[in-house]
């Protein structure tokens, strides 16, 4: 998929503006608070249907207005246009329409526009909690199997049901709840098995492409499914019944997953400094982009948010040299043009100015 034009409407400081990207390098400049962020923000919203600065939906909403909007020409892998939109308002009302037709699924938007985004923050996907790392898992499978994301809402409904009997001291060995704990077995196991494909699928390329970025360290990756390594789901949830009952909440299963990187046998937290971990992730989300590809035969959407604070200059360009092999859309952001003085080697790309939430084209 590739964004064909981009407009946005009363988005944090950018009252409007239409933007037509290149099909493959998007580089937009700004000093810090010009809005130039707030751009990528606005494609975001596309792919995730929120911020990824913030959890307040209203915060973006331009001051005085009652709400902002963000439309899109796509056109996909077999040259078909798709036109996207969406909108939200202060009230928290949320519509999204594709091809004019409106939903207020957000699933039906977010699976049409896959989007990855490196940040300042992107470090949270070593650094953070493992449920950064569960979503990063999540957001692969959602995109590559069609039925992951109704099982996944089949087992956040099931564990909000197993909860709200705990939290009532239920006993659920008794007869009335054996289906229900029989469907959070299976449901929980069919998710743990898909994870763990997706990342058996993913190691051998990220190990790739670590190599080119910290060839220094020999990287393990392991899945950890959310309970103990040779015991089955059934068996913990027995052995955990007592102290779930006590603390009202179910402390094993996949939604306490993770997946753990060691570096030459070490824990990558513990032995990457801040600009290994950059590159680290940097060779996760390639990775992740080189899986999709091959998965689906599509392309995917990638955004980098202030890359110059973040990589060495040698590190920007084999980052987006990467993502352009691949044939992915990218949209880049930087202060200076002085952070990207490697770009003149790439064709078909487009400059852009953000200054106090104006775009102009160089």
């Amino acid at each position: 998929m590739k964004l064909d034009e981009v407009q946005l409407t009363n988005f944090r400081n950018i009252s409007q503006v239409t933007l037509r990207p290149s099909p493959r390098l998007t580089v937009v400049s700004g000093v810090n608070g010009s809005g130039k962020s707030s751009l990528l923000e606005g494609l975001y919203y596309l792919g995730y249907g929120r911020s990824f600065r913030t959890k307040k939906h209203q915060s973006v909403i331009a001051h005085e207005q009652q709400g902002f909007s963000v439309f899109a020409r796509c056109v996909d892998e077999q040259g078909t246009e798709i036109k996207v939109g969406l909108e939200r308002n202060r009230h928290d009302e949320f519509t999204c329409s594709i091809d004019g037709t409106h939903s207020t699924r957000l699933s039906d938007l977010v699976s049409k526009i896959p989007i990855q985004l490196f940040t300042p923050q992107s470090t949270d996907l070593i650094l953070g909690s493992p449920s950064e790392r569960r979503r990063f898992c999540d957001w692969g499978l959602f995109h590559v199997e069609h039925d992951f994301h109704l099982l996944s809402q089949q087992y956040q409904k099931l564990l909000r049901h197993r909860n709200a009997l705990l939290k009532q001291q239920a006993n659920l060995a008794a007869p009335e709840h054996q289906y229900w704990e029989s469907q959070f077995d299976t449901v929980a196991n069919h998710i743990t098995a898909k994870r763990q494909v997706y990342v058996d699928k993913l190691t051998p390329i990220f190990e790739q492409f670590l190599a080119g970025f910290l060839p220094e360290f020999t990287v393990t990756v392991s899945y950890y499914k959310g309970w103990e390594k040779d015991a089955t789901l059934s068996g913990s949830l027995v052995k955990k019944a007592e102290y779930d009952g006590k603390i009202g909440h179910t402390s094993v299963g996949p939604h306490k997953a993770d997946i753990r990187f060691k570096l030459n046998g070490a824990n990558a937290q513990e032995i990457l400094s801040r600009g290994q971990l950059r590159m680290a992730v940097a060779a996760l989300q390639l990775a992740q982009t080189a899986l999709f590809s091959d998965l689906t035969a599509k392309k995917s959407i990638f955004l980098l948010d202030d890359v110059g604070a973040e990589l060495d200059i040698d590190k920007r360009e084999r980052f987006i040299d990467g993502l352009l092999d691949m044939d992915t859309q990218v949209f880049v952001t930087a202060i200076e043009r002085s952070q990207l003085n490697f770009i003149n080697k790439y064709n078909d790309k487009r400059m852009f100015h953000v200054e106090h939430g104006h775009v102009t084209e160089e």
